[in-house]
């Protein structure tokens, strides 16, 4: 059994919890967020089917597999997290992104952190799955299970990069709106971000290159990123458009390689070849969703691919993954 602490409550620590519920490997040992616990448990309630019904009792969460105690942290350090026998923990708060910051709850009895995002500078490992996990040591101690999008976008890069020689690439994101944008418009810290999410396609910054170059160096300075966020709750899209070095690739060409890619790696690539919108991939686990009929080949050497995918599930799921990975690379430390 994989013991858990989960720091911020948010959507993506939600959906971590209640993966852990189906789960027979997975423990949430602890959470800690500022939110009222009994408001806690009403979002949970509201975001899960009703066979799954939770409840509160004097600050513990309790489901058919497991209970859970919750805990007031602000920051990382606060919660002693050996008291609750925790032995990874999820760094959910889309706040501490430095080192130092996540290294605090290593001093607070944590074995590992796992951020739930892109860091703000270097950490042990990034892992993207399907692209770099067999780079997971024992060792690594602090390390970023990426984003959604960074997933989406290295895996993507990752198979077609096998069958075919990149020059260059771009991606946007079509971002479902995120908790920090408002919804209505207010001064924030940027003029944009200022605006309202419900109303606007918001242009925004996506920091996912410089990491992606770390783990797939042959693309450094050979891809951007930029993102839109959209008037959309839940369900995104990423639109990826390479420059190929060969030239007689067709866009049939293009979908059997993703095609060949899911038939080797399903748990992380589902190809569809119906007209989907961004809802049809809600409660999707998968990275990417591969979208055959968007393909297109321009002239010679451009091609372009969608790619859908759940912003908050599959990232979960990919969380997840990690915490196992290393889970797995300890026990076979241990059993040397």
């Amino acid at each position: 059994m994989i013991n858990i602490g989960i720091m911020g409550f948010g959507r993506v620590g939600r959906d971590i919890y209640r993966l852990a519920v189906e789960s027979e490997d997975l423990k949430v040992t602890a959470v800690s967020d500022l939110a009222n616990p009994e408001i806690l448990l009403y979002l949970l309630n509201n975001e899960s089917i009703k066979d799954s019904q939770f409840h509160l009792e004097e600050n513990y969460l309790f489901n058919d597999q497991f209970s859970t105690r919750i805990v007031r942290g602000i920051e990382p350090g606060d919660v002693p997290w050996e008291v609750f026998d925790v032995d990874i923990v999820v760094d959910a708060t889309q706040k501490y992104k430095y080192p130092k910051e996540l290294h605090k709850h290593i001093n607070s009895g944590a074995k590992r952190v796992i951020l739930s995002t892109l860091p703000n500078e270097g950490i042990d490992k990034l892992i993207v799955f399907g692209v770099n996990e067999g780079s997971a040591k024992s060792s690594d101690k602090i390390v970023s299970a990426g984003s959604s999008t960074a997933n989406a976008f290295a895996l993507a890069l990752s198979i077609l990069n096998e069958v075919v020689d990149i020059n260059c690439a771009n991606m946007t994101s079509i971002h479902a709106y995120t908790s920090d944008q408002p919804l209505q418009d207010v001064a924030g810290k940027s003029f944009r971000r200022s605006r309202s999410a419900a109303e606007n396609i918001i242009p925004n910054e996506d920091h996912s290159v410089q990491w992606i170059e770390t783990i797939l160096p042959q693309f450094k300075n050979k891809i951007t990123a930029s993102a839109l966020n959209v008037p959309v709750q839940k369900g995104s899209l990423m639109d990826l458009t390479t420059v190929i070095n060969e030239q007689n690739l067709s866009a049939e060409d293009i979908n059997a390689i993703f095609i060949e890619a899911a038939s080797k790696r399903p748990e992380l690539i589902e190809i569809t070849h119906d007209p989907i919108v961004s809802s049809d991939v809600i409660g999707n686990r998968h990275s990417i969703v591969f979208d055959t009929l968007a393909t297109l080949k321009s002239g010679s050497n451009l091609v372009k691919t969608l790619s859908w995918y759940d912003n908050g599930l599959s990232h979960a799921c990919r969380i997840l993954d990690v915490i196992r990975l290393y889970h797995n690379l300890d026990m076979k430390e241990e059993n040397k």
